[in-house]
């Protein structure tokens, strides 16, 4: 019987070491990667007036045009577009 709990403390311990470790190993969660409260939007979708497809609106590319500014989901759709419009 004695055999038997000495074992299981030995588990547990070996457990505890393990998990502690593991813990320190892992890299911290950053600001951005904890859960949101239900109903939170993170960033808004937009169009891209190019390709159209759509992208989130904070990793858009800028381009003014007419006063207006204008987001492209990268710049080779934004020089595509700049490009088009000048033929």
């Amino acid at each position: 019987m004695i055999k038997l709990i000495v074992i299981l403390a030995l588990v547990y311990i070996c457990y505890r070491a393990l998990k502690t470790w593991i813990l320190k190993s892992a890299p911290p969660i950053e600001e951005g990667d904890r859960r949101k409260p239900a109903g939170h939007i993170d960033d808004v979708m937009v169009k891209d007036p190019f390709c159209q497809v759509y992208f989130p609106k904070r990793k858009g590319v800028p381009l003014k045009k007419n006063g207006k500014e204008l987001l492209f989901c990268s710049e080779e759709c934004r020089d595509k577009y700049k490009s088009k419009e000048n033929d």
